[in-house]
């Protein structure tokens, strides 16, 4: 009984998402986790990208969204049950957004904490967005 109580415990486990909170320290960044750059076009084009994140806006310039085109985007880029990381500017928006994905899609994604503000602080250089 205990063992069938362990199985089903741990199936539930992998059967919802999760929210991690954490900086983008370098450690972090060299890890292999993909990074997904939520931010915006004008965003990228001034301050640049993290070198292998994938550049992929959720809220325009206006903050509106498109949640059918997001997802769609996203789906071409993170496998089912792939644990991913989200970054803006300064952690705002991949907190809403980490939240949302938690809850409707029950994926697992890392929340990095004060987003490309706190890369630039500690002197991380970029690289430049080249759109495709």
């Amino acid at each position: 009984m205990y063992k069938l109580l362990s199985i089903l415990l741990l199936i539930q486990a992998f059967a919802y998402g999760e929210v991690i909170n954490t900086y983008p320290t370098q450690e972090f960044l060299d890890s292999g986790i993909k990074i997904i750059d939520i931010r915006t076009e004008a965003e990228w084009k001034e301050t640049g990208i993290i070198k292998g994140a994938i550049p992929l806006t959720f809220f325009d310039e206006r903050g509106n969204y498109d949640v059918y085109v997001f997802m769609m985007n996203l789906r071409k880029q993170i496998k089912k049950g792939e644990k991913f990381a989200l970054i803006c500017h300064v952690g705002s928006r991949t907190s809403m957004v980490a939240d949302f994905l938690d809850k409707e899609y029950k994926m697992q994604v890392i929340n990095l904490l004060g987003g490309m503000d706190y890369l630039h602080n500690k002197a991380y250089k970029t690289v430049p967005y080249k759109a495709p």
